[in-house]
């Protein structure tokens, strides 16, 4: 009997595991399947750059006020900082009160100062926009004399550090300090990319580590990651964050980081043997080649993109990686090809969450490492970062900051990210939710409102695609007749937008949910004294530039009219963010709940 009871709790302890586990793998599949959807948003809005400067150049039937409307566009830094500002000359324009307590730096920067800047960060203290400034351009001078590909030894330390994406997670990257001690002569560092964007500390991020560059320009190394550029960090927040924190120069500050970003290095390599980029590689990769090129000059180039952008895959050969919308997938044979023309035999690559921090692909030759955890949720992955010896044989540091995870069990910390994971799949759903009905009822021919679990899957996918295991995330997303077939209108019966508005009709309603973040990026632009208001006349132009890039067909006067209905005080200005906020998805039972 006693054996016959432990073999049933060992039974359903099992079943309890692999239940808890395949939750965490869809729940995780799920917030990166949303994730890359979301970046190949993001490249409609770089292409619709391009296409705002075609009307600038070509205006045809454009208007002045159009005109006028675009090249503000494109002055999203009023105040030029000059190249050859000097460091006491913004001590001349950039008073520091007496009431200021955090750090008062001095150039050439100490390990004093740097120490200074973590005991001012960990209790939550800005640097003021003085030192900050000074310290971007003193960043930039030194990043200029820096080559395109940073080639290191070990013979000169023991061990070489290799980080990945921080994405704006101070308390990663103090802890990494904590666990594997400063950068210093002794103990070099390679930081390789995304450092900003997502996260709610990126400025304080940079600074620390343009600061150890400055101090250590030999002992710590910079790659610059996708996130590193200006586009990004409009959508991803690193934009918001700087004008949030530097209210009065922070046009000043994104200038130079813009700049900074432009001239940081695209890839170390360490005793020519292991190769440290930020994505990927493809079949065009040439590493010359990209020793050669101008770096600050190039932004969208293709081997620039492939080197950002590329994911590793187990398949071989090289195919576009629609996925994300830009680089490419590589396979094993790309990898070899790649090793044999320059004798290497390691990659060491980021760019991808990974649950345990790292993963090892293509027979041990390409090592991913991320150091952002907690990335998508509390809980959600461990961080991890590389020690590579003499050897070159890597060692992983696995760790977690823990703060509420810490007091939750195994079944709560699944629980917390499962359910974040579904509110943001569902926000997903409804924000196509016209298309999803029209996908329905292609499979309803009698309008029943129901189809086969089957229909309901293929019609998800048609229209989403996001490759997520749509059979198995039926019962979370939508009700199941006593037949088994799919009440697919029932997707959307917890969901509502935030701020019910008469004038706004289904459609348009529709639209500005969905493209919330990218009209978002657009009227920040336009806004270049920050206040959050923008005339109707912006407004509307910016409405039909937008529409018109995307192909978005959303009658003109449903949208006039909603727009004079939320000029309140009838003043000929609105505060965008207010309206987008309108536009939000609520979940109903979550609402109630709270």
């Amino acid at each position: 009997t006693v054996i016959r009871a432990a073999i049933l709790i060992q039974n359903w302890y099992r079943f309890t595991m692999a239940r808890l586990e395949m939750k965490r793998r869809y729940s995780l599949s799920i917030f990166q399947s949303i994730e890359y959807a979301d970046e190949q948003d993001q490249l409609q809005v770089c292409s619709l750059q391009f296409f705002l400067y075609k009307q600038l150049c070509y205006p045809q039937r454009t208007e002045v006020a159009q005109t006028k409307w675009i090249c503000g566009c494109f002055s999203l830094v009023s105040q030029v900082v000059d190249e050859g500002l000097y460091l006491a000359e913004f001590e001349k324009k950039i008073d520091v009160p007496d009431s200021y307590y955090g750090p008062r730096l001095s150039f050439p920067l100490t390990v004093e100062d740097a120490n200074a800047l973590l005991h001012a960060f960990r209790n939550k203290q800005l640097l003021h926009a003085r030192y900050v400034l000074q310290l971007l351009c003193e960043t930039r001078r030194v990043l200029k004399e820096m080559p395109n590909i940073t080639h290191l030894s070990t013979s000169y330390s023991k061990e070489i550090t290799v980080c990945g994406d921080l994405h704006g997670n101070l308390d990663d990257l103090l802890l990494i300090f904590y666990k594997n001690g400063l950068p210093s002569e002794q103990n070099p560092y390679v930081f390789n990319g995304d450092f900003v964007d997502r996260g709610k500390n990126s400025i304080e991020i940079v600074i620390i580590l343009f600061a150890f560059l400055l101090i250590y320009p030999n002992d710590l190394h910079l790659n610059r990651g996708n996130h590193e550029d200006y586009i990004m960090n409009l959508r991803y927040g690193f934009t918001k964050e700087v004008s949030k924190k530097y209210k009065d120069h922070w046009k000043q500050i994104l200038y130079l980081l813009r700049e900074v970003f432009s001239w940081l290095p695209l890839a170390t390599v360490i005793d020519s043997k292991v190769l440290i980029l930020h994505g990927g590689i493809s079949d065009t990769t040439d590493l010359d080649f990209l020793n050669a090129l101008e770096r600050h000059k190039v932004r969208n180039h293709i081997h620039i993109l492939d080197i950002l952008w590329s994911d590793p895959r187990s398949q071989n050969g090289c195919a576009p990686n629609k996925t994300r919308g830009g680089g490419c997938y590589f396979g094993p044979d790309v990898t070899a090809k790649l090793f044999e023309r320059y004798n290497l035999k390691m990659l060491i690559r980021s760019h991808q969450f990974k649950p345990e921090g790292y993963e090892i692909s293509h027979d041990g030759k390409v090592i991913t490492i991320f150091s952002a955890s907690n990335y998508y949720e509390e809980g959600s992955n461990r961080g991890a970062y590389i020690k590579l010896n003499p050897e070159l044989i890597p060692r992983f540091v696995q760790y977690q900051v823990s703060k509420d995870t810490c007091r939750q069990n195994l079944r709560e910390r699944v629980g917390t990210i499962e359910s974040s994971a579904l509110k943001s799949l569902r926000e997903k759903i409804y924000a196509h939710r016209s298309e999803l009905t029209s996908a329905f009822a292609q499979y309803d021919r009698n309008g029943t409102g129901r189809i086969s679990v089957n229909d309901w899957a293929a019609a998800m996918e048609s229209i989403l695609q996001l490759e997520l295991p749509w059979r198995m995330l039926r019962s979370q997303l939508a009700q199941m007749n006593p037949d088994g077939d799919v009440d697919y209108m029932s997707c959307f019966y917890d969901l509502k937008i935030g701020q019910p508005i008469k004038e706004a009709q289904p459609a348009l309603v529709e639209t500005l949910c969905r493209y919330r973040k990218d009209l978002e990026i657009i009227f920040n632009i336009i806004d270049k004294d920050h206040s959050g208001l923008i005339s109707l006349e912006e407004f509307s132009q910016t409405w039909k530039l937008f529409t018109s890039h995307l192909g978005i067909d959303v009658c003109d006067k449903s949208l006039d009219k909603l727009v004079l209905s939320i000029d309140y005080n009838k003043d000929g200005h609105i505060d965008f963010n207010e309206f987008l906020e309108a536009f939000h998805v609520v979940h109903r039972l979550e609402k109630k709940a709270n």
